[in-house]
């Protein structure tokens, strides 16, 4: 996806082994997805961790619902937050992107801080 170009964008409550929430992008044809083990922000100065997971397909942005005990995230899905985003800039440590959603609103940024998987998720100017 180029700049401008807008995608998919939603963040899924899951209540697994722990409560957290995904947040999932269309990127490369697919949904990059962060656990985010605390709310999301929703005002500037709120910084939550953001681990990367696997990527999923693109109709998963539209699931809720109950995964079966025994299958990995087993626990409930309800979708938090959806709508569409643009993406600002893309770099290989840092993603800038304003979000269009009904709870969240604005330009956000992801900044890879810790390895490969640790992410910082937070609302900016």
């Amino acid at each position: 996806m180029s700049s401008n170009q807008e995608g998919i964008y939603v963040i899924q409550k899951h209540q697994a082994t722990h409560l957290h929430w995904d947040l999932r992008l269309e990127m490369d044809g697919v949904l990059k997805s962060w656990a985010v083990p605390k709310e999301p922000p929703t005002e500037k100065g709120v910084r939550r961790l953001a681990v990367l997971v696997e990527d999923h397909p693109l109709e998963y942005a539209d699931f809720e619902g109950t995964i079966p005990e025994g299958q990995y995230g087993a626990g409930i899905v309800e979708i938090w937050d959806k709508g569409t985003y643009k993406l600002i800039d893309r770099k290989p440590h840092k993603i800038v992107f304003e979000i269009n959603g009904k709870r969240l609103k604005g330009r956000y940024c992801l900044l890879r801080f810790k390895g490969e998987k640790n992410w910082l998720f937070f609302k900016t100017k």
